[in-house]
């Protein structure tokens, strides 16, 4: 007689099945993979570093020094996210950036109480989310395919302004140069070319493929230029650079206030890329593992002059695009970008990227984000009136602050922290109405 036992793959001596976030990929193929993540969020922690440079008045020397450290955090963040240690890291298919908003309110804290406090800000707030990660398994529930739903498609549009803001360039608030749109849109076409056109691998690197040939039209036509900067040898991360942190809880306030807000943006990334890979999401498992990774990078962050960095959606949308979920490819960008950043000729070379082809990449990934939000909220009954009637007000929420960005600019800082990010407001909104409205069900239930 035989049983069950006997016909297990493990009895019968068959290997045992391989999740696809578990495969391990040749190095030739995960090579470009990996590539084509780096230049998907190249320009995040370069343009972040410049920014933070300009703000703060640094050096060409301090200026190449936060640059490094900025890629290399990025890379060890990946690292972090993709190997998954000692309950540091969800081993999911993540990257990590500096975060936009995080950085808005690092350098509001820099310019109002000076660089050293705003190091302490960002040490501060990486120490609270470390602290309060007991309390996330009690608010899980807050968080169901509605929520998610309303929060992937507000990080799809979010990100998506963030991409037309690389088309217009630093400052806006004005035109985009005819130059810029036309070339981010060339870059799009020939991302989709290849996209239709390839198969195998090679379909798999369409955004790669894409940037690469935006590239080569800008330079042959003029319409941008590749312009990588001078420099060789290595650029090292100086510990420290603007002096000893200093201290100020009130100081941090906004940044301590972003910091767990953000708890809603990494559930909806967690579960988003748990789907995307096709693993069951576990929020209340892999969502504090992908924030403690966060903040123990944001605690290096903190020491290294960076503000919090965060674990982004930037691939999420790739790895849909691709089909390919292995977080063997996220954990080769890691390499790649901990190497950009200590060899100075890379990351100078990456920095010279035209930013409307960068533009066009992102957009194209950033929109497949968006329409995976939509995906979510099909799995919602939204005939019914309450669950529409929050899907609606959520989003209202979430997309006042883009569509007006100065919306909240007189109201206190704390305010303009939590209201301000559409991510955040459209998310919170979404949890309250609908912790309100299933109360208001149940006490009308006979």
């Amino acid at each position: 007689m035989s049983t069950s036992a006997e016909t297990t793959p493990a009895a019968s001596g068959a290997p045992a099945a391989v999740h696809p976030v578990d495969e391990r990929l040749p190095l030739l193929r995960l090579a470009p993979l990996s590539a084509q993540h780096v230049l998907a969020m190249i320009a995040a922690p370069v343009s972040t570093a410049f920014l933070t440079s300009d703000a703060l008045g640094l050096s060409g020397e301090r200026t190449a020094s936060l640059l490094s450290a900025t890629l290399v955090l990025c890379g060890i963040g990946a690292l972090l996210q993709s190997f998954g240690r000692f309950r540091v890291g969800a081993r999911l298919p993540f990257v990590m950036l500096p975060g936009g908003a995080a950085t808005a309110i690092f350098l509001q804290v820099a310019a109002e109480h000076g660089a050293a406090t705003a190091s302490g800000a960002v040490l501060l707030a990486a120490a609270l989310l470390l602290a309060v990660l007991p309390l996330y398994a009690r608010i899980v529930r807050l968080f169901p395919p509605l929520v998610m739903g309303v929060t992937v498609l507000l990080i799809g549009v979010a990100m998506v302004r963030v991409a037309a803001q690389l088309i217009v360039g630093p400052g806006g608030g004005r035109p985009a140069a005819p130059s810029a749109v036309a070339l981010a849109g060339l870059t799009v076409a020939c991302t989709l070319a290849a996209y239709l056109l390839l198969r195998g691998v090679w379909r798999q690197t369409a955004v790669l493929i894409g940037m690469a040939a935006g590239t080569a039209i800008a330079a042959a036509t003029g319409l941008g230029a590749f312009t990588p900067a001078q420099g060789s040898g290595l650029a090292l991360p100086h510990p420290f650079p603007y002096g000893t942190p200093h201290f100020d809880v009130l100081a941090a306030l906004p940044l301590l206030i972003f910091s767990l807000a953000s708890l809603a943006e990494a559930t909806g990334q967690t579960v988003l890329n748990s789907e995307t890979v096709g693993r069951t999401p576990e929020p209340g498992r892999d969502v504090p593992r992908v924030v403690r990774a966060d903040a123990v990078v944001s605690l290096l962050g903190g020491m290294f002059g960076t503000s919090l960095l965060v674990t982004s959606s930037e691939n999420i949308g790739i790895g849909k695009l691709t089909g390919v979920r292995s977080r063997f490819v996220t954990a080769g960008a890691g390499a790649l970008l901990i190497a950009a950043g200590l060899l100075a000729p890379v990351s100078r070379v990456l920095a010279g990227i035209p930013a409307p082809v960068v533009a066009g990449s992102a957009l194209v990934v950033y929109a497949v984000i968006a329409v995976m939000g939509v995906e979510m909220l099909r799995r919602v009954d939204l005939g019914n009136g309450t669950n529409s009637m929050v899907v609606a007000v959520a989003l209202a929420a979430g997309l006042l602050p883009v569509v007006s960005p100065g919306l909240y600019g007189a109201f206190p800082g704390w305010v303009r922290t939590v209201l301000g990010s559409g991510v955040v407001a459209g998310t919170l909104t979404a949890v309250v109405l609908n912790a309100v409205f299933r109360r208001a069900r149940g006490s009308h239930t006979p």
